[in-house]
């Protein structure tokens, strides 16, 4: 297997993962309106699980270096992609089940989450290194501003089905490995800050 296929395997993971996600709704659901929530559920929560990785990446290899932490941080990029394909299956999957089921989204929901949305595009269609040189430091600001604001969404929409008495259990599974990943990357931070310090002090 060429060097390229194996910086592919994030995306061909992430397309798996929808599409069994997809699959398994389609099995599972009663009739077609469940399926199609269903699918809509569980290709949210399979783009969750990819994001969690491309979020957590640097941070692993930071507090836990070994060979298979650093190919995970060596292809950040291609799990940041897998993620952005997950979620517009996602997307396709949650306008379908709202097109069949004729339920409304408040506002503010249509609004945070639009916005993630495009934050997820600027930060797919600029995943390059000829887009890295040619933003500059304004590259960096997008990335990581984007990349905090979908934690967030993700952490924000779990942790409200916590108040939730059907939804409760996906949000206790779901909401504390948002708050871990944002940990490991301030443990992370940490311990740079840490090494930096030493470093100067010698």
């Amino acid at each position: 297997m060429s060097v390229r296929s194996h910086r592919a395997t994030p995306i061909l993971i992430a397309f798996v993962a929808s599409a069994t996600a997809v699959a398994a709704a389609a099995l599972s659901g009663g009739d077609f309106v469940e399926q199609s929530r269903l699918a809509a559920r569980w290709t949210a929560r399979a783009s969750f699980l990819i994001f969690l990785v491309a979020y957590s990446a640097a941070a692993l290899d930071t507090l836990f270096p070994s060979a298979l932490t650093r190919r995970i941080r060596q292809r950040r990029r291609q799990w940041g992609l897998g993620f952005a394909l997950a979620h517009t299956v996602h997307l396709a999957a949650l306008v379908h089940a709202l097109n069949l089921t004729g339920e409304q989204r408040p506002l503010l929901t249509l609004i945070g989450g639009g916005f993630a949305y495009v934050l997820i595009l600027a930060m797919a269609l600029t995943s390059n290194d000829a887009s890295q040189r040619a933003l500059g430091a304004a590259w960096k600001r997008l990335h990581g501003f984007g990349i905090h604001y979908i934690w967030f969404i993700f952490f924000f929409s779990y942790a409200g089905r916590l108040a939730d008495p059907e939804r409760m259990a996906t949000g206790l599974i779901f909401a504390p490995l948002a708050v871990a990943a944002l940990g490991l990357r301030m443990l992370a931070w940490i311990k740079k800050r840490r090494a930096r310090t030493l470093a100067s002090a010698i």
